[in-house]
């Protein structure tokens, strides 16, 4: 872990908790293959985990479908290769449905994938493990799950660029919502390759070109959710925590109450957390303006998420592009228009 992110650890240590006024409710390198993985044959102690559902048929078809990424059924992705004379951009799709539902058809609009192939960009969308997958799987805190399968399928793209014909150094990731925030969580943190690994696909870099993204939350600190939206109420379920039966409170709460024992997990996995100077450029979309302070009808996908984190990028100088309706000194009009213009730039030499 860099000095960067113990300094923002050691913030965290003597920030104020700032009560609520509310109570609301990679794994080992497996073979490749190019097939739907086996389900494995069920424990005594642990359900076998549900294959992924279908998803709606896309035109044109994947190039490769329910390509294994890991050895879990569900670490499987989907490829659709751009007609390119030299080694295309790709963009790399992470579904939203808060880490708990949803599917690699779900949020990647037929509109999206068109244009990104029509502009010479490859795509991949992803499946990856739910909190409760993760959790039966022993994995703690269970956002570890779905975020480091994220980089993992990163990981084997690269790993998979001269086969597929993909320019290693413009990949940009995108997604909705939870998706949103899987793809902050890579462009921010810190490679995660290890040079040392017998794995190859441990070996590639888990870095992004940019990020451009829908409704993400950005920070996953209650106290800095419930300062932008005081009715703040998403989160809990990403480290484990679950409401009080007996106190009668919601997970959001005991969330908050609990925030001082779990700073090392927030330094660790919330996007906030990680951005420092020389983190790639990103982009924010969201439906609704922003209303800093404020109750939102929907503060789990608030626009004040994006302020916060402009905020921050502004401060240590990265690059941050805040779309909403109404929003002013907006460059690019769609989440399309700015992953083609970065993915298309001219490479740097």
């Amino acid at each position: 872990m860099k000095m960067r992110r113990c300094r923002w650890l050691a913030a965290l240590l003597v920030a104020p908790l700032l009560p609520s006024p509310f109570v609301l409710s990679a794994a080992d390198a497996p073979k490749e293959k190019e097939a739907q993985p086996p389900t494995p044959a069920k424990s005594a102690t642990t359900p076998a985990p549900k294959a992924p559902p279908e998803e709606p048929h896309y035109q044109p078809a994947p190039t490769f479908a329910n390509v294994a990424y890991g050895a879990h059924p569900k670490q499987v992705l989907h490829f659709w290769k751009a007609q390119t004379e030299g080694p295309a951009p790709l963009l790399l799709f992470i579904h939203g449905g808060g880490w708990q539902g949803g599917h690699r058809g779900s949020g990647l609009y037929p509109e999206l994938l068109k244009e990104m192939l029509e502009a010479g960009v490859s795509v991949v969308s992803v499946e990856y493990r739910f909190i409760s997958e993760s959790t039966a799987d022993g994995v703690v805190p269970p956002v570890k799950g779905p975020l480091h399968d994220a980089a993992r399928a990163l990981q084997f793209v690269r790993s998979k660029a001269t086969e597929w014909n993909v320019d290693k150094n413009r990949i940009a990731a995108s997604g909705g919502s939870a998706g949103a925030c899987s793809s902050l969580w890579l462009a921010f943190h810190d490679d995660l390759a290890d040079p040392k690994s017998t794995d190859p696909v441990a070996r590639e870099s888990t870095r992004l070109l940019c990020a451009a993204v829908k409704g993400a939350q950005t920070t996953l600190d209650p106290a800095q959710m419930v300062e932008w939206t005081p009715n703040s109420r998403y989160g809990a379920h990403a480290f484990g925590i679950v409401g009080n039966a007996e106190k009668k409170t919601t997970p959001f709460a005991e969330y908050l109450a609990k925030r001082d024992t779990i700073l090392p997990w927030i330094a660790e996995y919330s996007p906030y957390a990680l951005v420092n100077a020389g983190d790639p450029p990103v982009y924010l979309s969201y439906s609704t303006p922003p209303a800093v302070g404020k109750e939102e009808k929907d503060p789990t996908h608030s626009a004040n998420f994006g302020v916060g984190l402009l905020d921050r990028c502004k401060a240590v100088g990265v690059n941050c592009e805040l779309e909403y309706p109404g929003a002013t000194g907006v460059v690019h009009a769609r989440i399309a228009d700015y992953l083609i213009a970065k993915l298309k730039a001219a490479p740097v030499k």
